[in-house]
This record gives structure tokens, sequence and C-alpha cells, in this order.
């Protein structure tokens, strides 16, 4: 019987598709048996505890916000903070989105933010190209992107020059479904944007309770509408990220009842909050793209979540310092969008999900891991519990009742804007490709032992 490096003993393993009590026996980088007899150099009691597949946040922001030097304040977060709050959360991969320099292609965007996630990372990373442009220059590396490991491009439909090269941007998104990659759409529409946003400045209401009514529901709903409309006029597959409202989610049902491939992300600000904090003094706290909506937004996304229409929840992780936030330059004209959200995704969606009875165990698995791994092009390797699989493992123990406050936090953030909440659910050790990362409240990965991972082409849910 050969000496394996790693077992858990006596956790229940759960997955996207079914709950086992079993052992997992771990060799090198690798799952290699799960359940008989076996053993180990290292034995660990996992009684009572969840044994889950590592979270993969398919969208994140880990590198700063700005490259002005007069900038007055960045987000907070690199790649070696950013995952270590992610595998403090159970996270072990991560997607950050690389934006385009003026004039730079994606392929060298992607190097140039790899090698800097290679120095810097604790958890695996992988690059979504973010297009500012949509020069030939830019389109003509699309096919390429997938035999260099990348099966996604994104874009924002809330960027000024999106409307002016809409005919780049539809291009773009065909070429991407040719070539077997996904198309990632930020939905609010720029125009409305700016028209609210105007309305409300000239009548002098610059302050953040007004931000509701500055990028108001409509404008998701109408930028949503025309994402499905790229996707049923060109046949690729679009990504809705962090949708946040029941009108954009009725949109993106009717278009998935209909064959159009529309997959749906949401993050946890929207099941968990709503509008009514941005009448609180700290208000500015809670700004994020699109705002807070209304109780029955939050109501009609749980629904699809449980329903399948909502696919993967992802944080959109963003810190800002709470100076940042709270400063008088923060106002709907000046904006400063984002939240820390990595280290208490899990636990958040454990405690408010499953245990509330809104969602099973292996629905949370399936939000969290499987279908990212699917869509991003990483399963079977990562996102579920699997001879063959990476050893990408998160120890959770369901019964441990924590109060989130800003100490607790990995993140070079100083605040969060769930402080105080009270969750049931907590990791207490994360491994990496086979390596512990976290264990007992303590981030014990390196900086530079995370990898950028290879991605091979998305598989439909």
């Amino acid at each position: 019987m050969p000496q394996l490096d790693i077992v858990f003993r006596g956790g229940r393993v759960v997955t996207g598709d079914s709950e086992m009590l079993a052992d997992v026996g771990i060799l090198g980088e690798s799952i290699v048996q799960i359940g008989g007899d076996f053993e180990a150099r290292r034995e660990i009691d996992a009684t009572g505890m969840l044994i889950l597949p590592g979270v993969i946040d398919a969208h994140v922001h880990l590198t700063q916000s700005s490259d002005r030097p007069e900038a007055k304040y960045r987000w907070v977060d690199d790649f070696t903070s950013g995952t270590a709050a992610a595998v403090a959360g159970g996270v072990t991969t991560v997607g950050n989105m690389t934006f385009l320099r003026p004039g730079e292609l994606p392929l060298a965007a992607l190097e140039r933010e790899g090698a800097l996630a290679s120095a810097q990372a604790i958890g695996d990373v992988f690059l979504h190209p973010v297009f500012g442009e949509t020069t030939p220059e830019v389109l003509a590396e699309i096919p390429q992107l997938l035999e260099h490991g990348c099966n996604t491009i994104k874009y924002f439909m809330s960027n000024p020059r999106f409307d002016p090269q809409v005919e780049g941007y539809l291009e773009a998104t065909r070429l991407a479904g040719e070539n077997q990659l996904l198309t990632m759409i930020h939905c609010e529409d720029f125009p409305i944007l700016t028209e609210a946003t105007q309305r409300l400045v000239n009548a002098g209401h610059l302050s953040l309770r007004h931000y509701p009514e500055s990028r108001p529901v409509i404008s998701e709903v109408v930028a949503t509408q025309r994402a499905v409309a790229f996707a049923e006029t060109t046949g690729a597959p679009v990504y809705v990220v962090h949708l946040s409202s029941e009108r954009a989610l009725e949109v993106c049902a009717e278009a998935q009842s209909r064959g159009v491939p529309v997959y749906v992300e949401t993050r946890p600000f929207y099941l968990h909050l709503t509008r009514e904090r941005f009448e609180r003094d700290d208000g500015p706290k809670y700004v994020g793209q699109p705002p807070l909506r209304e109780q029955h937004d939050v109501d009609a996304i749980w629904n699809g979540l449980r329903q399948g229409t909502v696919n993967t929840v992802c944080t959109d992780h963003a810190p800002w310092s709470l100076a940042a936030k709270m400063d008088a330059d923060h106002t709907i004209a000046n904006l400063r969008p984002g939240a820390e959200n990595l280290q208490v995704m899990l636990p958040m969606l454990h405690s408010e999900g499953v245990l509330t009875g809104r969602i099973s165990l292996s629905r949370m698995v399936e939000v969290l891991s499987t279908n990212e791994a699917k869509l991003f092009g990483l399963y079977p390797r990562k996102g579920t519990v699997a001879v063959g699989s990476d050893a990408d493992i998160v120890i959770f123990d369901p019964n441990r009742t924590r109060t989130i406050e800003a100490a607790m936090l990995k993140s070079n953030a100083d605040h969060s804007v769930y402080k105080g909440l009270q969750v049931t659910g907590w990791p207490v050790m994360t491994l990496r490709r086979g390596e512990v990362v976290f264990n007992n409240d303590e981030v014990i990965g390196q900086p530079g032992s995370g990898r950028i991972v290879s991605r091979n082409a998305m598989l439909p849910l």
C-alpha cells in the first residue's frame, strides 16, 4: 500500500452533485484516493467537518485601480494580500481583471500581469483581458488567446467608448465565440448613467444617498438586453457579471429558456444588502457598480440561485481604505466603487443560504466552484473533489459561529461592509494543490507559490 502525503479522515465530502462520508487521500498536488484503505505521512481528523473543493472566484481586482501618480487613493490589495484573504476564505483560485493599457495588446497585458501574479500570489490565478478599445490589432489577437491558456475577454457597456465602438465590441464577441472563448460583460448603459447622474448633479444632489438614482435599474436592464442580443446574433456565449436586479435577471432567464448561451454571475453585495444602506452616515462604504437594490431584487437573485438562472457567485473584490470611501470627494460624480469580499463570501453563503434553506450544500459548491471551473476552462482539474483533480480543498466547520470584524481580515482593507454580522460556518484549513496555505486563522502559504493556471475551452453548464 503506497504511503500518501495527507489524508483527511471522517469528513463529509461535498461536490456539486453529491455528499458522502469518506476519507480523502492526497499525494503531491493531486487527490489520488477517496474512500478505501490507505496510509499517509500526515493524518488530519476531519470528523464533523465538510470537505469542499477550493472556491474559484472568477472576478477580482488585485492590481492598482489607477496608473495615475496623482491619484489620491487606489485599491489597497495586490496579489499577495488579495490571495491571502482568498485562501483564508477558502478561495484557492482567483480570476483577475487585467485592464489593457493605452496601446497595449491582450497578449502583452497577460504577460505583464502574469509576471506580477507569479511573483506575488499565494493562491492560483487566471487572467481576463479587459478591452477598452477594439482596434484591429486588439481584435486580431482574440483567436490566439486560447492557445495561450486564456478563454475569456471582458468589456464594459458602461465605458464611454463602448457606443462609439459598438461594431467593434460586437465583432469581439463574435470572434470570441468562434474561438471557444467566453465574453464577460459589465451591463450598465453609459448614456442612461450619464443622464441620470447629470440630472442629480444639476439639482445639487451629489451625496451618495442619491447613488441608486444615479445608476437606475433601467440602465442595467437595457444593457443586459443588448448583451443577450449580442449572444443571440453571434451565437457566442456571454457572461453577465455582477447582476443586481430582478428585472435584469428576468431578461437573462427568458433568453436562457430559448437556448441563448447567457450565463449569470451575482456577488455577495446583492444577496446580503439593500439600498437602505445608503441612508446611513457610512453609506459611501457600500458603493459598488451597480448599486445595492431593493429587497425584492435580493429575493429574486436568491430564487435564481436556487433555480439555476444565476450560475455563479463571485466577489468583484475591489477594496479601498475606509478613508477613501468616506472622503468628502467621494460623490456620485467621483466614484470609488468596490469592497472587500474575498474572505467572507463562502461563510456568508453557507450561513445565509444553506442554513436558511435557500440553497443546498451541493448547490453552494456548484455556484462557488464547479460552475466557475466549467465556464473558465478548469474542470475537472479544479472545481470538484475527485481522483485526479488538484488537491484544492477547504476543511469547513459548518457549526463554527463568528462575528465579522475588520481585525480578522487578511486583506489590506481596514474595514468590512459586513462588520458585526454573525455567520455560522467557517474555513479552518485550506489546501492549494496539496499544500496547506491556511490553518487555524493563519495564512502560511508563501507569496510566489501560486501559479498562473492555463485554461481550456469552456464547458457549457
